[in-house]
Parts: C-alpha cells; structure tokens; sequence
C-alpha cells in the first residue's frame, strides 16, 4: 500500500467571496472554474480545475489565510503571467531561485500565499 499522488489542493476563503475568487484564480491565474457537486455547492466555495490540476476553495466560518503553507504551481512563461497578476491589482513578492526554477509568490484575494515556479 503506498500513496500515488495528490489529487487536489484545498485552500479556506471566507463567505461569500466566491466572486472574488473566481476573478483570481479563473480570470487571472487561468484555472477553469468546474460545477462543485450539488451536495457540496451548497456549502460555498469553488472549484477550479484543468486536467490533473485541482484548486478547491472551500468556505470557513473563523477563515484566516495561509500565509506560511501553500500551493506551488509550475507555470510557463513567468514573467507574463506575472505581468497579468500586477495588471490585475495583486502584489508578487520576487524569491531567490531554487536550483532550475524561477519563482516568486502572489498572496490570493483572501491573503493565501501562492507560489509560482517556473522551471529553468
């Protein structure tokens, strides 16, 4: 028996936002929103997806961001999606290289760290 790989990531917004949420991760970023089951749609949040790539916000009641843990995604062409995310009012804090990536990090509109790696 062993673990085969990660099937989604999930990250805490707080209610209500999924507006904003979907302007960051769907319009900015580029992850497809997908329906959440009905059973689950009920309980806020949202779901984005593209192939193996699976970002699912659920809401929390006493929400507080992750500033510290986080989702690395590997992006192509860093720098123009950088560009996108400061056209968009979002801040991205440069970080020093870790062997064969660029990377930099981009907090969501909630204040969830996101970190974008790029390989060299």
């Amino acid at each position: 028996m062993r673990i085969e790989g990660l099937n989604h990531v999930q990250l805490a917004m707080p209610a209500g936002e999924e507006d904003a949420a979907r302007r960051f991760y769907a319009d900015v970023i580029g992850i497809p929103e997908v329906a959440k089951p009905a059973h689950l749609a009920k309980r806020g949040g949202c779901w984005f997806e593209r192939g193996a790539l699976k970002v699912h916000l659920g809401v929390e009641q006493d929400f507080r961001p992750a500033k510290k843990a986080h989702p690395a995604f590997t992006v192509t062409d860093l720098p123009a999606l950088v560009a996108r995310i400061e056209a968009a009012g979002f801040r991205v804090v440069e970080d020093e290289p870790l062997e064969g990536y660029s990377r930099c990090y981009v907090a969501d509109p909630f204040g969830n760290r996101i970190e974008l790696m790029e390989p060299a």
